[in-house]
């Protein structure tokens, strides 16, 4: 989502930096230098062992997986979230599931682990918000969201309010839904 504000910040506020496409690129400057940068990070020795090491390494099985479901709910759902209103019970369920898989999938909450400072609130917080989101994606694959929890889930953690699925996850394959699916889209 920032690269879209930075995107339209430089369209519309400036005349300093110029927005062009990679092929414009090669096209105005014929001479450019190949580099091939190697596997590093800001953190400790420059490599990532903040972010993985034995005190944080659980967390990333259950990111990988919550990430593959986020992907297979908006396929499965990709009609339903193209046609719905954003204000609908199944488009902010689906949104919120988003939101919860990058709160959980924070870089903040492995490096508090490896650093040993607010162990318990980092694990607290990845658990947080992995639970949500599994809850969020048992209710939309069984196609019974509970409103008044959900409602109680975007107050407590609504950053990204502008986010959107569609933009943001689709995979352009089509898929077949089941009969079930399209009776739960037609009731949100």
């Amino acid at each position: 989502m920032w690269i879209d504000f930075l995107a339209r910040k430089i369209a519309c506020d400036q005349d300093y930096i110029q927005m062009i496409t990679p092929i414009e690129y090669l096209k105005e400057y014929k001479t450019n230098q190949i580099a091939v940068p190697a596997d590093s990070s800001w953190g400790h020795k420059g490599y990532f062992e903040y972010w993985l090491n034995d005190s944080n390494n659980w967390i990333y099985r259950h990111l990988h997986q919550a990430s593959f479901r986020m992907v297979g709910l908006t396929n499965r759902y990709k009609d339903t979230l193209k046609n719905a209103k954003p204000t609908s019970l199944f488009h902010r369920a689906i949104n919120q599931a988003a939101r919860e898989l990058l709160l959980a999938e924070s870089s903040d909450w492995p490096f508090i682990m490896r650093s040993g400072t607010m162990v318990p609130y980092a694990e607290k917080r990845v658990k947080t918000h992995i639970s949500r989101f599994t809850r969020l994606y048992n209710d939309l694959m069984q196609e019974n969201v509970d409103q008044n929890w959900l409602a109680e889930v975007e107050a407590r953690d609504n950053i990204f309010k502008d986010i959107d699925c569609v933009k943001y996850y689709m995979d352009r394959k089509e898929n077949n839904h089941n009969s079930k699916a399209r009776n739960f889209r037609e009731r949100v």
